[in-house]
């Protein structure tokens, strides 16, 4: 059926956005399973009480529905990725276009978060693994984002790039400066999405239910010494929980001001490459970084205004997605985007 490397190339691209949806819904039901306290509602893996499917054993059957939905999405996306594995490698004996290494690299990331989910349960959703599960979703669907962008349709087929790779770039000091703070924004982001996890797993969203202050102060009690310890005993069950107060108030007040930080490093590189007259191709990326952060701004001091309903706390790991997915695109943009007169 693949003739030719352009055909498979165009088959991987098809797919590949496939899987960057099936990717985000995995992220945006991780959340709402863990916001609606249904990780242990199937207390095996990978099935339910034995079976595939809940059956009425479960102890709630909405919570181990709500739980093997959120495993189906992921089955299908390995099943996805591994296509999109022996595509790369067909395409690889055609033509010298693609990095099989970086495709392996998304299938390898895919391993590691299923056996992160399977650690989730047995080990009670402690909150440093639930964490890490949430990072690799975010790293998964981050991975396949930009091997969609490489594989661009509106990139010609002359001078389409490796897998996982950006065209050379003929570097301008305003592409440069821009780059490089493009680089910034992402890890600052990347920071404050694994605030956000740890924010989340510790179910300390609820800490600082007020906004501006927290606890209607602007430097309230916090207990920073308990409140990022990695390693817990895997026996416990973290359900609900298990930190003090303070502790918890400490959590979300650093998840603030890494908001602070992010927001600022975000905002002066799409700022920076909206105001680079040579930097034509990226200023849709660098327009959907603001309006994307303004949305998870909005969501998440809404969620603080009307007491963390559920479908906000829910949109609020969703907005952390498409601000990670426009920060990509714009990393990307800036990495292929040479200077134009």
């Amino acid at each position: 059926m693949l003739q030719d490397a352009d055909t498979t190339v165009a088959w991987m691209r098809r797919i590949a956005f496939v899987a960057v949806l099936l990717a985000f819904g995995v992220v945006v039901l991780g959340a709402y399973v863990r916001l609606t306290t249904a990780g242990l509602g199937c207390p095996d893996w990978p099935g339910c009480y034995g079976h595939m499917t809940p059956t009425q054993e479960a102890v709630d059957v909405g919570k181990a529905w709500r739980e093997m939905i959120h495993r189906y999405f992921a089955l299908s996306l390995v099943v996805l990725t591994l296509i999109l594995a022996v595509l790369a490698f067909a395409q690889k004996k055609r033509a010298e276009r693609a990095s099989v290494p970086f495709v392996l690299a998304i299938v390898g990331t895919i391993v590691v978060q299923a056996l992160l989910g399977m650690l989730t349960v047995t080990w009670q959703v402690a909150p440093q693994i639930v964490t890490l599960h949430l990072l690799f979703g975010m790293t998964t669907l981050g991975l396949l984002w930009w091997l969609w962008l490489t594989l661009d349709a509106r990139v010609p087929r002359t001078a389409l790039p490796a897998l996982g790779r950006s065209p050379p770039v003929r570097w301008a000091p305003s592409n440069l400066i821009s780059s490089r703070l493009a680089l910034l924004g992402l890890i600052a982001l990347a920071v404050q999405i694994a605030l956000g996890g740890w924010t989340s797993t510790n179910y300390a969203a609820i800490a600082c239910p007020d906004f501006p202050t927290c606890q209607a102060a602007w430097w309230p009690q916090m207990d920073f010494g308990n409140a990022f310890v990695l390693w817990h005993a895997p026996t416990m069950n973290y359900e609900g929980g298990v930190l003090s107060s303070p502790a918890r108030i400490a959590i979300h007040f650093t998840h603030r001001l890494g908001a602070l930080v992010a927001s600022a490093a975000l905002l002066l590189a799409a700022i920076w490459t909206l105001r680079a007259g040579l930097l034509a191709r990226a200023r849709p990326a660098a327009i959907a970084v603001v309006a994307a952060l303004c949305l998870q701004l909005i969501i998440g001091i809404s969620m603080v205004m009307k007491g963390f309903p559920l479908w906000l706390a829910t949109a609020h790991n969703g907005g952390a997605a498409l601000l990670l997915l426009a920060t990509l695109a714009l990393n990307h943009r800036l990495g292929s985007t040479g200077p134009r007169g």
